[in-house]
C-alpha cells in the first residue's frame, strides 16, 4: 500500500471516529471550514479545465442559475433546477453524438413527466442532487473508476471501507449528545430537509436529522471534503499561480468569517457558492459516470467471453492427452 493509501485511509478512519463522537459539530465545521476552501478550489481547478464542457461561456449559465437556485423558495421548481441543469450538463460532457444526446433528452423529459405527476418528487430531487449524492454517490463513482484504472487492490478496499464506514453508521447508530446546542441547530438549517427526503424517496415515515442520519451526513461531508485535499499530488489542484492560490485562500477564510458574523447572511453566500460549485461539477459528474458505465460493461464483457471460450468443446484429438500420444515415436 503507497503512502497516499496509508494516508487516505487515515483521514477516512478519523472522519468515521469524529461522526461517531461529535456528528451535529463536525457536520457543521466541516460545511463550514472545509467546505469553502473545498469549493474555491475546485471551481479554480475546473476552470482550468474548461469546466469539460464545449464552451466556458456556459459555466457562465450555470452559475447564474445556483446564484438564482439559493434564492428560490419552492422546493419543486428548485428540484427542477438541479435535474435541467444535470441533464443539460451531461448531454453536452457525456454524449458522443447526437443520437445519444437525443435519447438522454427523451429518457430525461419521461422521468421528468413521471416526477411530475408524482408531486413530491422534484422536490426530493431537489434536496438529495447538493447533498447525499453529490457529496456521497459521486465521491463513491470516482473512488471506484479510480482504482479501476490504477488497477490497485489497496484503492479498491479504500472502496470496501467506505462502504463499511456508511454501513456501521446506519446499522449501529451512534449515540454521541449534542455539545454544543447552537451548532445543533444551525445543522438542522441546513439539513433538516433530508430526513423527509429520504422517507419520501424510500417509503420509510419518520425520518428526521437524528443522530444516525446526522453523523452519516457528517461522515460523507467531512471525507467528501478531505478525499479532494488529499488529491492534491493526483489532479494538481494546487498546480496553479501563488496569486491565485493566496486569493483562494483568502476567499475561503472569508467565507468561514462571515458565517461566524452574520449567520443569515453566511448561510445564504455558503449555500449559493455550494450550488455553484456542485453545478460546475456536473459535467464531470456525468463524464464519470459514463466512464465508470463503461469500465463495469468492458468487465462484464471480459468475463462473458472468458466463459465461452472456457466452455467451447475441443476439437477432436486436441486433448492433452491426444497431443502426448501423437508426440510419442
Amino acid at each position: 500500500m503507497r503512502t497516499n493509501d496509508v494516508m487516505h485511509l487515515g483521514l477516512m478512519l478519523l472522519a468515521f471516529a469524529a461522526a461517531y463522537l461529535v456528528p451535529f459539530e463536525l457536520l457543521l465545521l466541516a460545511y463550514v471550514v472545509l467546505g469553502p476552501a473545498h469549493y474555491f478550489t475546485e471551481i479554480s481547478w475546473l476552470h482550468d479545465r474548461s469546466y469539460f464542457l464545449p464552451h466556458r461561456g456556459i459555466a457562465v449559465a450555470l452559475i447564474v442559475l445556483a446564484v438564482a437556485a439559493a434564492l428560490i423558495d419552492n422546493a419543486a421548481w428548485f428540484g427542477f433546477a438541479m435535474w435541467a441543469a444535470l441533464i443539460v450538463c451531461a448531454m453536452l460532457a457525456a454524449t458522443k453524438s447526437a443520437v445519444e444526446s437525443m435519447l438522454l433528452f427523451m429518457v430525461a423529459i419521461a422521468l421528468a413527466a413521471m416526477m411530475y405527476e408524482s408531486g413530491s418528487s422534484f422536490a426530493v430531487v431537489g434536496i438529495l442532487i447538493p447533498t447525499l449524492v453529490h457529496v456521497s454517490l459521486f465521491t463513491l463513482v470516482f473512488m471506484t473508476l479510480g482504482a479501476y484504472r490504477a488497477g490497485s487492490p489497496a484503492q479498491a478496499m479504500l472502496v470496501v471501507a467506505y462502504l463499511i464506514a456508511i454501513a456501521v453508521i446506519l446499522l449501529a447508530p451512534p449515540t454521541a449528545e449534542v455539545r454544543i446546542a447552537s451548532f445543533a441547530l444551525a445543522a438542522k438549517d441546513y439539513f433538516g430537509n433530508v430526513g423527509p427526503a429520504l422517507s419520501r424517496l424510500f417509503g420509510i415515515p419518520g425520518l428526521k436529522l437524528d443522530t444516525r442520519l446526522t453523523s452519516l451526513l457528517a461522515f460523507v461531508y467531512t471525507y467528501h471534503y478531505l478525499n479532494w485535499f488529499i488529491k492534491a499530488d493526483v489532479i494538481r489542484w494546487a498546480d496553479i499561480p501563488r496569486s491565485r492560490l493566496a486569493l483562494v485562500g483568502a476567499a475561503s477564510a472569508g467565507s468561514t468569517a462571515l458565517y461566524f458574523y452574520d449567520y443569515a447572511l453566511g448561510f445564504t453566500f455558503l449555500l449559493a457558492l455550494s450550488l455553484t460549485h456542485i453545478l460546475l461539477e456536473f459535467p464531470l459528474n456525468s463524464l464519470a459516470l459514463r466512464q465508470l458505465g463503461a469500465a463495469v460493461g468492458d468487465g462484464v464483457r471480459g468475463i462473458a467471453g472468458l466463459r465461452t471460450a472456457t466452455a467451447a468443446p475441443r476439437p477432436r484429438g486436441a486433448s492433452p492427452k491426444a497431443a502426448r500420444r501423437r508426440k510419442q515415436p
